[in-house]
């Protein structure tokens, strides 16, 4: 132990001024994230290289000086259930956190018979990381043959010709589906939905005018807009996106219309104040880097740190609202 001696000379002021900071001292680093020998494991329910996993690598990069060795779990598959479901079942000593997203925490309940996890109970938030617009893209020859250059020439088309559209997505219950089930109630318009297994076959059908119409992620659907082969009518987020702001967001024609893709990072329910505290703080302010924004920005997405109380009020409240959806969707996986 390090003695500290104080010369007779010190005032008495500042000798008690020294101690209490000392005995304050043990509480300040506590409240600081630090590194630790024990590696944090982060479960991502989706494969290697797609958006999600993308970004967590990015985050895990800027947050690893504070919080030691982290590593990576790629657990795909059941449409995230597996990966969400090893999260919740974790040892909740906050070493193995995982990605809470809109499919896993708010659509997956109401969409699949049976879940082997509780997305109510058995986590607990840590921060949101990012939300991500979708945009709603036709087929560039079809909006030139119909003469279609705005969302308001759309709906109008759609309104006098029902039934003549028709819209792609990655499958019965997924984004696409439900945010194209949302827009045609919106709307008050009715178009056909053909379900594709994955967004990649639904997007080769948007390009080779098997489908007319789609509502896809923003950074998926891009390249191809900005190329020419399918035309943007709106965004679905509130706003118009900083990355492509020409883009008219959907609300502007039909008011309230919100809904984007999101992900976060959560931990089984009942993990340590204090370490909740140092993951929160360490993510959050990875997230804030100037290297983690330019990687977002690169997938079109926004950095959306929150408290773990904020993010777990979030993925609650979109819970209920997916639920109508779901159900008037009429989608089911057993």
């Amino acid at each position: 132990m390090k003695i500290f001696k104080f010369a007779s000379r010190t005032p008495r002021r500042a000798v008690l001024s020294g101690l209490a900071a000392l005995a304050a001292a043990p509480w300040l680093a506590r409240a600081q994230p630090t590194a630790s020998s024990k590696p944090l494991r982060i479960i991502v329910p989706y494969a290697a290289g797609g958006p999600i996993d993308v970004t967590v690598r990015a985050l895990a990069e800027q947050a690893k000086d504070s919080l030691g060795v982290v590593v990576i779990d790629n657990r795909p598959g059941a449409g995230g259930n597996i990966g969400a479901d090893a999260i919740a079942k974790a040892a909740p000593d906050g070493f193995t956190i995982g990605v809470a997203a809109v499919a896993t925490h708010a659509i997956n309940p109401w969409l699949y018979r049976k879940m082997p996890y509780n997305a109510d109970t058995d986590f607990a938030g840590i921060t949101q990381m990012l939300r991500v617009p979708n945009v709603l893209v036709i087929n560039a020859d079809k909006a030139k043959a119909l003469n279609i250059n705005s969302l308001a020439d759309f709906i109008r088309y759609a309104k006098a010709n029902p039934g003549k559209l028709n819209y792609g997505s990655g499958g019965n219950g997924s984004a696409g589906h439900l945010a194209g089930e949302m827009f045609k109630k919106a709307a008050g318009v009715f178009a056909v939905h053909i379900p594709y297994n994955g967004g990649n076959p639904a997007q080769m059908g948007l390009l080779s005018g098997q489908v007319d119409f789609n509502i896809d992620n923003l950074a998926t659907a891009a390249p191809n807009i900005r190329s020419g082969r399918i035309k943007a009518l709106a965004v679905t987020s509130a706003k118009p996106s900083p990355t492509m702001p020409e883009v008219p967001a959907l609300a502007d024609t039909l008011k309230g219309f919100e809904i984007d893709t999101w992900w976060g990072l959560a931990a089984p329910k009942g993990i340590p104040a204090e370490r909740m505290a140092a993951l929160h703080a360490a993510f959050s302010a990875a997230l804030q880097t100037p290297a983690t924004k330019t990687r977002f920005a690169s997938l079109m997405a926004e950095p959306t740190p929150s408290t773990p109380q904020a993010f777990d009020a979030f993925m609650a409240a979109e819970r209920r609202r997916y639920e109508s959806v779901v159900k008037a969707s009429g989608a089911q996986v057993d």
